[in-house]
C-alpha cells in the first residue's frame, strides 16, 4: 500500500452493490430446519442491516421452530447456505445483476488509490460467490473484509476490519480515514459506532428515512460521478 493512499473504503453488499434476494436465506433456513421453502417466514422487522444468522434466527422462530431447537440447529446453516449458493451461481447472474454504477464505481476507486472492502451481514462463502460471480471482486481486498460469520452482531464487524487491515498492511486503521458505504439505517448506526464516516445509497430506504439516521452523505445511485467526490470529501475534505 502506497504511504499517501487516501483512505478505506468499506461496502455493504445486499442493497448497497447487488439488489437484495431472500431466496438464498428462504433455502438455506428450510434446509437447516427441515422447513419447506414456502413455510419460510421472515419477521415484519426489516432484515437489511443485520447479519445473516441474526436473520436465520429470528426467521426460523417465525416460522414455527421453538428457540432452544433454533440454536441447536444453527451449526449447520453455514454448509447449508454454502451449498445453496453454489448451486445457485447461474440463477444468482441472472436475479440479482450489481446496480447500475457499482462496478465502475469500484474501479474508479481503485484508480484513484483507495483501498477498498466489505463489511456485510453475509456469511464470507456467500460474499465471496456473490462478488466473483457479479464481477465485483476485481478491487475488493476480501482479505480484510468483516462477515456475518465473524460475528452474530454487525457491529462487531468494524473491529474485524480493524484488526485484519492492521495485520495485513502492517499499520493502524484510521477512522478518519474509512468511509462505509451502505443503504440501510443499521449500516449507518455501525459506521457511526466504529467512528468511520458513512455515505448512504437510496436502493431500498428512502431519502427521508436515511436523513433521519444523519450519514454524511446521501445518494440516488451508485453513478461514479457523485460516489467517488462524496467519498473524496467526507474522508479527504
Amino acid at each position: 500500500m502506497k504511504a499517501l493512499e487516501p483512505g478505506l473504503v468499506i461496502w455493504d453488499i445486499d442493497g448497497t452493490l447487488i439488489p437484495a434476494d431472500l431466496r438464498w436465506l428462504r433455502r438455506a433456513i428450510a434446509r437447516t430446519y427441515g422447513l419447506g421453502e414456502t413455510s419460510v417466514r421472515f419477521p415484519e422487522k426489516k432484515v437489511h442491516g443485520y447479519t445473516d444468522e441474526s436473520i436465520v434466527i429470528d426467521a426460523a422462530i417465525a416460522s414455527g421452530v421453538s428457540p432452544a431447537d433454533v440454536e441447536a440447529q444453527i451449526g449447520y446453516f453455514a454448509s447449508n447456505l454454502e451449498a445453496v449458493m453454489d448451486e445457485g451461481r447461474l440463477e444468482l447472474r441472472a436475479i440479482q445483476p450489481p446496480y447500475p454504477g457499482a462496478i465502475a464505481s469500484t474501479t474508479e476507486m481503485h484508480q484513484a488509490g483507495f483501498v477498498q472492502t466489505v463489511l456485510t451481514g453475509n456469511l464470507r462463502p456467500a460474499a465471496e460467490v456473490k462478488l466473483s460471480e457479479l464481477g465485483l471482486n476485481a478491487h475488493l481486498d476480501l482479505r480484510i473484509g468483516g462477515y456475518g460469520s465473524d460475528d452474530r452482531d454487525r457491529f462487531q464487524l468494524p473491529d474485524v476490519v480493524k484488526r485484519r487491515f492492521g495485520h495485513f498492511y502492517n499499520r493502524e486503521l484510521d477512522p478518519q480515514k474509512t468511509v462505509v458505504i451502505g443503504d440501510a439505517p443499521n449500516d449507518i448506526a455501525c459506521a457511526r459506532h466504529a467512528g468511520f464516516h458513512v455515505i448512504v445509497v437510496t436502493h431500498r430506504a428512502t431519502r427521508a428515512e436515511l436523513e433521519q439516521h444523519a450519514p454524511d452523505v446521501i445518494l440516488e445511485s451508485l453513478d461514479p460521478s457523485k460516489v467517488i467526490p462524496a467519498v473524496k470529501e467526507v474522508i479527504i475534505g
